[in-house]
């Protein structure tokens, strides 16, 4: 029987979308209001879930304070009042869209999960915008 344990987390950050390869006509032709050369932000709300096995021992599917380590070690503190284009190694040659932000959210956090459980991501970028990511 597999239960799936989440955690919930937030943090606050500036981007800008748009592609260096491509003119400003066409950035803001995709991107619009996104394409701020003066960037814009977001209060990102995050749920992190771990889905497997429950320990006989320990009756956790994960230690949801160790999974809240993680969370603020990898993410939060990597992440929180940043400019992600500027002062986040992993997008300066790729574009922080929330569906690039939450794969790299997941790959953070994979090698840190026991191998055996399942890992999922919901990014809401605001209430009503969200992305799920799961590995696949």
């Amino acid at each position: 029987m597999k239960v799936t344990v989440s955690r919930k987390a937030h943090f606050n950050a500036a981007h800008r979308l748009y592609r260096k390869d491509w003119s400003n006509e066409q950035n803001d032709a995709v991107f619009g209001k996104c394409n701020n050369p003066n960037f814009h932000g977001h209060n990102y709300e995050l749920t992190i879930s771990v889905k497997g096995e429950i320990d006989q021992e320990t009756g956790y599917v994960m230690d949801t304070k160790v999974l809240a380590d993680l969370i603020k070690e990898h993410i939060e503190n990597a992440f929180d009042h940043k400019n992600l284009n500027l002062d986040v190694p992993d997008f300066a040659n790729l574009n922080p869209t929330a569906e690039n932000i939450a794969v790299i959210i997941w790959q953070k956090l994979r090698k840190h999960i026991d191998a055996d459980k399942e890992l999922e991501v919901v990014l809401y970028e605001t209430p009503r915008n969200f992305v799920t990511f799961n590995g696949k």
